[in-house]
């Protein structure tokens, strides 16, 4: 089947259309950057996922991926178009929808001209209602045909975690896959595309496709927040968390998962302003959404834990140096969007520390962002140099490493993801982690 992929150049739309190409499918990968289109045109990614570039690479040799900036031959070219343009928030939390209304006026203008039925389907995480009530309306009005009788429309929402996007996609074992759809036939047709895919489908209505990205994303982000806070409260308490969680995980009715793991908060594209997002529109249908305010509340004091725990083991930060160990929010990508690592560094700042920053993938979006207020090391082991403490942000598997400490001078660890055994580290270090209650000292 042939694709077009629209937001092809971002993050959903790149794994999308790269994973789509190697299962076979032609696929125009569409963009307005010039020169991000060029890139991947040259096999060079925009963002950092795990197999992505050797995918990329495979797909252009075979003659599978195109990418464009010319939307309107993609969708006349193509069976399926996919939406994965961006959902950034608004200023007050609420959902900013304009790339969404823009890629539909591109898409109704090209399926004006385009003979035969095509399929649209919204990729991008909207709120319940934005299918029906703003794409549809736009497609129509713009092409001058009638949505599922001239052309379908679906929403497919995403559930690729960053770090493991591609395996995700291919393999959606453990999230299934879900088709809101217009009517059968636009259902059908998309369908066609995710045969042979071990995973579950499940086929709605488009509104319910919207919301259940939201609900997934919402519980997890709950999960998270409510394991802090367990953590917070044990840690007062003299009661160590990690054995607390183990004693959680033997219920059945809770089971093992990495969402109540305690640690600095959670970050990325998606927890934050998805969560922010739904209470947004909650409020404005007049229901008061309490626990996801709370949930918000709790992981946005979450990382200033860190910057809390260093002082009591140091006392005063300033004049000294400190390491941050990893910026990306999540190990296994370059994202730092809402990462807890930018809350952590511009509190050490105003605290007066010298800050001394190492990510293995992330460290140019980090420059981005702190500009030359940090120090910036390609290499762990220089991060720590001299450094009177560091702090732990995301739980990268080298840093559970004891031997890369060797050379610190202040030998003072804050672990914000439990990920090192204290007990492994050589003698004169003090230890001290989120949901610990005591420091360490080896």
């Amino acid at each position: 089947m042939n694709i077009s992929v629209v937001g092809g150049t971002g993050y959903v739309g790149l794994t999308v259309a790269v994973c789509l190409a190697n299962k076979g499918h032609l696929v125009f990968c569409v963009g307005r950057n010039e020169e991000k289109v060029s890139k991947i045109n040259r096999g060079i990614p925009l963002i950092y996922e795990e197999n992505l570039e050797k995918l990329l690479k495979d797909a252009l040799e075979k003659k599978k991926l195109v990418a464009t900036t010319n939307l309107k031959d993609a969708v006349e070219k193509s069976d399926v178009s996919f939406v994965c343009v961006g959902t950034q928030s608004m200023e007050d939390g609420s959902i900013n929808l304009r790339q969404i209304e823009g890629a539909s006026v591109g898409i109704g203008e090209a399926l004006r001209e385009k003979e035969g039925y095509h399929v649209v389907t919204v990729k991008s995480t909207v709120v319940p209602g934005t299918t029906k009530d703003l794409v549809i309306p736009v497609l129509e009005r713009f092409s001058g045909k009638k949505a599922g009788v001239d052309f379908g429309v679906c929403m497919a929402p995403e559930f690729l975690r960053e770090g493991r996007a591609i395996n995700d996609f291919l393999f959606p074992k453990d999230t299934g896959i879900v088709i809101g759809e217009l009517d059968a036939r636009s259902g059908s047709l998309l369908l066609r595309i995710f045969k042979g895919f071990d995973g579950e489908v499940l086929r709605t209505s488009l509104g319910c496709a919207e919301m259940i990205k939201y609900a997934r994303n919402a519980y997890l982000a709950k999960d998270v927040s409510f394991a802090n806070e367990i953590a917070n409260i044990c840690q007062k308490m003299g009661v160590d968390y990690l054995e607390v969680k183990k004693g959680m995980e033997l219920d059945s009715r809770i089971g093992k998962g990495r969402f109540l793991d305690a640690g600095v908060g959670f970050g990325g594209s998606c927890f934050p302003k998805d969560v922010h997002a739904l209470v947004k529109k909650s409020v404005q249908m007049d229901v008061k959404p309490r626990m996801l305010e709370a949930a918000l509340k709790v992981n946005e004091e979450q990382p200033f834990i860190a910057v809390k725990l260093i002082k009591q083991v140091l006392g005063d930060v300033k004049g000294k140096r400190i390491a941050v160990l990893g910026t990306a929010f999540k190990p296994g990508t370059d994202d730092m969007r809402e990462a807890p690592s930018i809350k952590i560094v511009n509190a050490l700042l105003s605290e007066g520390a010298e800050v001394s920053v190492y990510d293995p993938v992330a460290l140019g979006n980090a420059k981005r962002i702190f500009g030359d207020k940090v120090l910036y090391e390609e290499r762990v082991e220089k991060a720590l140099n001299k450094a009177d403490g560091c702090v732990i942000v995301t739980e990268w598997a080298e840093f559970a490493e004891p031997s890369i400490y060797g050379n610190m001078q202040g030998k003072v660890i804050i672990d914000g993801r439990r990920i090192l055994n204290p007990k492994k580290l050589p003698p004169g270090f003090r230890y001290h982690a989120v949901g610990f209650s005591n420091v360490v000292e080896t």
